[in-house]
Formats: C-alpha cells, sequence, structure tokens
C-alpha cells in the first residue's frame, strides 16, 4: 500500500526545492550521475551543513535590512560553498566616524521650490560655483570628477526634490552572492539599472591617514583591505570599510567595470569628506554582477579631474607609495590588465 502523501498536499514544497537545490549540485560535483537510495556520510553531512548555513545567511540578510538605507532589499544568496556570513563585519548605512575625528554639518540650504526648473541662486550647487549634476529622471549628468552638491536639511525644498538623489538610498534590488572562481563574495543586481544611475554609497570608518597607513600594513600581510582616500582636496582622510560598511564593501574589482565613483556632498560641505557614490557608467542588465576598477583613472584632460585621480584608489596600498607585492586580478574580461596593482 502507498502511504506516499501527494506532492499538491503537501506544505513544505519550498524545502523540498532547497533540499533538491543542495543535493543534486552536489551529486554533480561528486561525479555521481545517479541519486542513490541512502545517501553516505558526506553528503548527509553537506545536506545538514547546507541548511544551517542557510539560516546563517537568512538571519544575516534580515539584520542588513533592518538597518536601513534601502528602499528595495537586499538579498544574500551561497550557491557555491558552505561559507557564511562574514566574521567581524557590522552593517551600517552611513559613515562611523573614527576616534579622534571632529565632524560637523557645514552646509547652507537653498530656498527653491523648484530646483532643478527655478533655482535660486543656482542652487546648492551654484552656491559652490557647480551646475546641477541631475537630470529629471535623477541620472547623473556631470564628467566623472567634477563634484555633486545635493539639496540638504537646511534647504526648501521637499524631499521629493529632484537634486535628492544619493540621500535617498538604494533604489534597486541587490544580491551578495558568493562568486565561483576564487573572488570571494560579490554583488549583483537583480534587476535593471539604467546607465547614469545611482546604484549605492561606500560606506565604512572615516579614519586619519596616518591610521590608515598602520592599518594598510596589517591589510597586505592579509592580503586584502577596504581602504579608500577622501583626498578631493587634502590628502587627510580614508575610508575604511574592512569591519564596518554596507553592500559596497562586498563588490569586486573589474577591468572593465561598470560603476563609476564621484564625490558628493549634502549636509557636509568640509571638502575634506565627501560621501563616495557609485554610479553606473553604462547600463547594466538583470543578474549582471556590479563592479568597479580599484585603480579607476578620472579623465586626464580635465584639470580638476587630474588633481583628483588618487581619490579613486581602493587599493591594498593604503595611499603609500610603499612598493608592495602584484595581486593577479581575476575578474576574466578581455581587457583585463591581469595584476590588480
Amino acid at each position: 500500500m502507498n502511504t506516499w502523501e501527494p506532492r499538491k498536499n503537501l506544505k513544505c514544497v519550498e524545502i523540498l526545492r532547497q533540499f533538491w537545490g543542495d543535493v543534486l549540485p552536489e551529486l554533480q560535483r561528486m561525479n555521481v550521475l545517479k541519486v542513490p537510495k541512502r545517501f553516505d556520510p558526506e553528503l548527509a553531512y553537506f545536506v545538514v551543513q547546507k541548511a544551517k548555513q542557510r539560516q546563517r545567511l537568512l538571519a544575516w540578510e534580515t539584520q542588513i535590512n533592518s538597518v536601513g538605507g534601502h528602499n528595495r532589499r537586499v538579498l544574500v544568496r551561497n550557491r557555491v560553498d558552505l561559507e557564511g556570513p562574514p566574521k567581524d563585519f557590522t552593517y551600517i548605512n552611513d559613515y562611523k566616524v573614527g576616534e579622534g575625528i571632529q565632524t560637523s554639518n557645514m552646509a547652507v540650504g537653498c530656498e527653491c521650490t523648484n530646483c532643478l526648473e527655478d533655482p535660486v541662486g543656482g542652487c546648492c550647487p551654484g552656491g559652490s560655483g557647480h551646475g546641477f549634476a541631475y537630470n529629471e529622471s535623477g541620472q547623473v549628468r556631470v564628467k566623472p570628477g567634477q563634484p555633486i552638491y545635493e539639496c540638504n536639511k537646511y534647504c526648501a525644498c521637499g524631499p521629493n526634490c529632484l537634486n535628492r538623489v544619493v540621500q535617498q538610498g538604494i533604489q534597486h534590488t541587490l544580491s551578495i552572492f558568493r562568486t565561483d572562481n576564487g573572488r570571494g563574495w560579490g554583488v549583483r543586481t537583480t534587476e535593471r539599472i539604467k546607465k547614469n544611475s545611482f546604484v549605492v554609497e561606500y560606506l565604512g570608518e572615516i579614519i586619519t591617514n596616518e591610521e590608515a597607513e598602520r592599518r594598510g600594513q596589517i591589510y597586505d600581510r592579509e592580503g586584502s583591505t577596504y581602504l579608500f582616500d577622501l583626498d578631493y582636496v587634502e590628502d587627510v582622510y580614508t575610508v575604511d570599510a574592512a569591519h564596518y560598511g554596507n553592500i559596497s564593501h562586498f563588490i569586486n574589482h573589474s577591468c572593465d567595470p561598470n560603476l563609476q565613483v564621484y564625490n558628493v556632498f549634502i549636509d557636509n560641505l568640509d571638502e575634506r569628506l565627501p560621501r563616495l557614490a557609485f554610479f553606473a557608467s553604462r547600463s547594466i542588465k538583470a543578474g549582471e554582477e556590479l563592479t568597479f576598477d580599484y585603480n579607476m583613472q578620472i579623465d586626464p584632460i580635465d584639470m580638476e579631474s587630474t588633481k583628483m585621480d588618487s581619490n579613486f584608489s581602493l587599493t591594498c596600498l593604503s595611499g603609500s607609495p610603499k612598493k608592495r607585492l602584484r595581486v593577479e586580478c581575476k575578474c576574466g574580461v578581455e581587457s583585463c590588465r591581469k595584476y590588480l596593482f
């Protein structure tokens, strides 16, 4: 007598889907062509560990989305190995100010009612001697290397002002995923992102360059670092996203990237402390990995851009001129330079 319950009556269809989603790829990896009637200890252990990993990753995903800073959900997926959430990493949605650093709000608000069509005194960008950075769709229209000045909390315009883009947070559903070619975690978009659209800020702990130099030597020995110099006008501060950061912590390098970084000023006009915002440098397809060039270069023809070139070095160098070992690039594009640094 068959005592199996028909599939349509089961309340655990998703659990079964996850189970076979774990088992079948592992059997393929083990070169087993047929599902065995009884699992050997190695396969049984893997299935149990995969289920525990899924629970940990789901808890981490929930924690990430509880922090805020996203208008869409951040997903976490690992279909490659048993790696769980990173240890000693805290997800944040704003800069963490390091020890001994003082910041203050130095912004001046505009008096506009329509900042794009009728800017008073040039609005916030004009007050700093620059043009409006966005079009009516919120896409950046200034060249890389030019700063962006958004409206701030002192402005007369409302929260839906077209000059408030970066401060609105992430607008696309992004996924932290485990890469299958040894690059660790990566980030992909689950939906199409239009060219010149804002994607995400680079967040971390603001530290002095002296502290960055000290940490950089430690990170060098560990083989990785997340130091990003804030040297728009002065080489004073660095963002360290090693232990405090957001989803940008997991964005990988590519020699043919789809993201470009801009310096953005909102509530703080201190040019030593810009916000670092990534915009799409081209149209990005759903499912495509997000990347930026850890050694990106700004247009050398533009004088302002030339002095800003060193802003955009997320490197194992921590801004130091000391010679270090070359790091092999694994981006895999045709134009790959073979080495990151």
